[in-house]
């Protein structure tokens, strides 16, 4: 995997990649940050990775996906996802810092665009619900969240409680202190302090968790 611009979310790419198994190829143009992740990652370059012959001279058609995790220069990025569709990379991701930025990227040649600052402030939005344990969202108003389960609920099967009918959510599972994690099934029994992992829209989730 090549990664370009190691700050803080191209850096938890890196690193992240490297414990899943990955060889990483991590450039960015200051030198400190190449120190930095010289001891952590597969090989580290100080590079500008707008320059076509640049990433040229790395192989990028060698990588299977390319990260471009620059984000405070908005022409960096946008030079670099540029250079890298013109040499042949189709599987580029890219980081935006806003919707106009993302719009570019995408018509140089990014194939996924990610907000990482947007999406943790909505994550985080999220917790601040006490009963919202954990919150993962997708691009088309759906998530995946962890809860506990309210009080309508406890002490009925999941078939009675008719989660998917009356709140427009899927109870996937269901963790118990002390216990495994449970696949949810009809005849799963809701306990009190039972934690939930359930799937919906973003909108009905809330609004199960504030019951």
């Amino acid at each position: 995997m090549l990664v370009i611009g190691l700050g803080r979310f191209g850096g938890a790419v890196s690193r992240t990649l490297e414990r899943m198994g990955h060889e990483v190829l991590g450039a960015d143009t200051d030198a400190r940050r190449v120190q930095e992740f010289a001891p952590e990652i597969t090989k580290v370059l100080e590079a500008d990775c707008t320059d076509p012959a640049t990433l040229k001279q790395l192989g990028v058609l060698d990588f299977e996906a390319s990260v471009v995790a620059i984000g405070g220069d908005i022409e960096a990025s946008v030079l670099t996802v540029l250079a890298l569709s013109d040499l042949g990379q189709t599987n580029v991701w890219a980081k935006a810092s806003n919707e106009k930025h993302a719009r570019i990227l995408e018509r140089t040649g990014a194939r996924h665009v990610v907000f990482p600052e947007q999406r943790m402030g909505e994550r985080v939005a999220h917790l601040l619900n006490e009963r919202l344990l954990d919150f993962i969202s997708f691009d088309d108003e759906f998530a995946i969240a962890k809860l506990a389960a309210p009080e309508v609920i406890v002490g009925l099967p999941l078939l009675m409680s008719a989660c998917r009918e009356k709140y427009n959510v899927t109870v996937v599972g269901v963790k118990r202190e002390g216990k495994d994690f449970i696949h949810a099934v009809p005849d799963t029994l809701i306990f009190p302090n039972d934690e939930l992992v359930v799937s919906g829209r973003i909108t009905d989730i809330e609004r199960f968790s504030a019951i």
